[in-house]
């Protein structure tokens, strides 16, 4: 039977991130040997038609905004909690169209299948923001994981590539295989795998822990949350920059908005759950920032900083209140504007086959290229919390969320960890404006696609810290749907 035109209301985002990924996959092969190829016209036009669906896919979003309610039989809830998510993966979408075509020319890399690859990830993880069924959830996951395992192993010249994606392959595989026996635990001991009914079909409450246990580590690796953590920082070092950019925050987000579904409608979610989210987010943060201060590329410390920001958002969950889970739609949000923004400045800067990773390769880089620095130190200032930002009130809220539920020492450890983690980042600000340059930077001009990255990341960085009312308020009413 075909969908309503409800149902199809509901997906509009989806839709369209499938028709341009489809109609790029159909047209490249046309382009690429074309007349146009010689002069770069199958490039372009690919580029175009990424920027015109993720643009359309967001724009979209406004169909399952005014179309809320549960669609394809419960498969699905559109909701103010599912639509803030696809505001957010459709813009890193965006985002990502917009800075990674200079990055593929560099490196002499297909736009068509990259641009496709990136389209369908963004299919998965909207799914998942408003999956409220495990299947459904499931599936979503491997649509988008899928996609990233292609996308991690993109360079396929470069080994330590290879070398991401084979880990991020076999590692995932894993991880998905512990979430789809779990789901089948929870099946066995509810007789469904539709959130809302589980509490209500409960036949076995032991079996229901034991999946859930499971349905934890699946989702834990996806997020990056210790001790499922440890393949972060080699596949976000040996992933195209344009691609870590995207994986450390789309799919973390549909991840945490899976999660947080989960934890709040379920009840016995929230019993079992609550001291394993403690330690998890504990040991997130310290194994994140510890392990950052020894690192000396740049791009692999920003993929353990990740990792440190995962437990971050942790402390929200195990808050478990209103305002917890507004700070953690807040803060996937200022997130995704900082790591988007500092991954595409690497990416930027990091030269053909992305040679210039270390820290000293970005000694001086005030002297020679002010704005770009300027750029970089708003990210890394964010990241740390510094006030005037978006990150110090994504942290702020968290830390309030924490103590209403008088989680004072998760509070204090947070704390601690902020200061731990400004060394890290200062240490990279210190090296742009306070050391003599060690190497020659171009005089190329940046990008224009690059350029807006930049300029959107900074602004929306800079606005969310210093007039977080209105994002905040929306956050706070996607919130209310799961409380």
């Amino acid at each position: 039977m075909f969908p309503s035109i409800q149902d199809l209301m509901c997906i509009a985002p989806e839709l369209v991130l499938c028709a341009a990924g489809v109609l790029i996959m159909v047209l490249d092969p046309f382009l690429v040997t074309g007349p146009a190829a010689g002069r770069g016209g199958g490039r372009r036009v690919a580029d175009v038609l990424a920027l015109l669906g993720s643009a359309g896919a967001l724009a979209s979003v406004y169909f399952p905004m005014t179309h809320q309610g549960v669609a394809f039989g419960g498969l699905l809830r559109i909701d103010a909690f599912s639509v803030f998510l696809h505001f957010i993966v459709c813009s890193i979408a965006l985002l990502v169209a917009l800075g990674a075509p200079s990055y593929l020319d560099r490196e002499g890399l297909a736009h068509g299948e990259f641009f496709a690859l990136v389209l369908f990830a963004t299919v998965g993880m909207g799914v998942m923001a408003s999956a409220q069924e495990l299947i459904t959830g499931f599936v979503a996951l491997e649509v988008s994981s899928i996609s990233s395992y292609i996308l991690a192993g993109y360079r396929r010249d470069s080994k330590i590539s290879d070398e991401a994606a084979m880990k991020y392959f076999l590692l995932g595989s894993f991880a998905s295989a512990f979430f789809l026996y779990g789901i089948a635990l929870v099946y066995g001991a509810s007789g469904t795998t539709i959130l809302p009914r589980v509490d209500a079909s409960l036949m076995n409450g032991t079996l229901l822990t034991l999946g859930l246990a499971l349905i934890f580590v699946g989702l834990g690796f996806k997020v990056a949350a210790a001790p499922f953590q440890l393949w972060t920082p080699d596949v976000y070092e040996g992933a195209p920059a344009p691609v870590t950019a995207m994986m450390s925050t789309g799919p973390k987000a549909a991840a945490f908005a899976l999660f947080l579904r989960i934890l709040m409608v379920v009840a016995h979610a929230g019993n079992i759950w609550f001291w394993v989210i403690w330690i998890s987010a504990v040991l997130t943060m310290f194994m994140g920032n510890l392990a950052a201060i020894e690192q000396t590329s740049v791009k692999r410390m920003l993929g353990y900083s990740s990792i440190a920001h995962a437990g971050y958002i942790l402390v929200a969950f195990a808050a478990r209140n209103e305002i917890g889970t507004a700070a953690v739609l807040f803060y996937l949000a200022a997130y995704a504007l900082m790591k988007v923004g500092a991954f595409t400045t690497v990416a930027w800067l990091g030269g053909t086959g992305e040679r210039y990773l270390d820290l000293d390769d970005y000694a001086g880089l005030a002297h020679s290229r002010p704005v770009t620095a300027a750029c970089l130190s708003i990210f890394l200032l964010s990241l740390l919390g510094l006030p005037v930002t978006a990150g110090f009130l994504g942290k702020f809220y968290i830390f309030d969320a924490a103590l209403r539920s008088h989680l004072v020492w998760l509070a204090v450890l947070l704390a601690i960890n902020s200061v731990i983690g400004a060394y890290y980042y200062l240490r990279v600000i210190v090296a742009m404006y306070m050391r003599e340059p060690k190497r020659t930077f171009s005089n190329e001009k940046i990008p224009a696609g690059v350029a807006a990255v930049l300029t959107l990341a900074v602004a929306g960085t800079i606005y969310l810290g210093l007039f977080p009312n209105r994002i905040m308020d929306l956050a706070a009413q996607a919130a209310a749907m799961l409380h």
